[in-house]
């Protein structure tokens, strides 16, 4: 038969392994909650929107802002960019990008470009 103090070392062992899993999963569990940062809904259209400017305009792109998103029908959505370019002859240039896609298969119907002053 072990004797209490047998017991009691084993028990304290015990607990104290517990206690460093307990943190160590709690420390973890902090971690990825806090490092974790859910991607926008309209990022994958930002990705298309810069690059279908680059390819049309071949300029360096400033700055983008997402302006929002428009439910047309259930089976057409709208997303609206704001790029600001900048020309190889030095000139600034806004254009927005207007990309119509099917929200439920992201299949591309059409995207539009306007360009402004401002």
């Amino acid at each position: 038969m072990e004797d209490t103090g047998d017991i009691k070392k084993k028990a304290s062992r015990w607990v104290v392994i517990m206690r460093r899993l307990l943190l160590s999963l709690l420390a973890v569990f902090i971690v990825s909650t806090v490092s974790v940062e859910a991607e926008p809904e309209y990022a994958k259209w930002s990705a298309v929107a810069v690059k279908e400017t680059q390819k049309r305009y071949k300029a360096d792109i400033i700055d983008y802002k997402h302006i929002g998103r428009l439910e047309l029908s259930p089976k057409k959505s709208e997303e609206k960019f704001k790029l600001w370019l900048k020309s190889k002859e030095g000139n600034e240039f806004a254009v927005c990008v207007f990309i119509q896609f099917d929200p439920t298969t992201d299949m591309i119907y059409s995207i539009r470009f306007t360009e402004s002053n401002r």
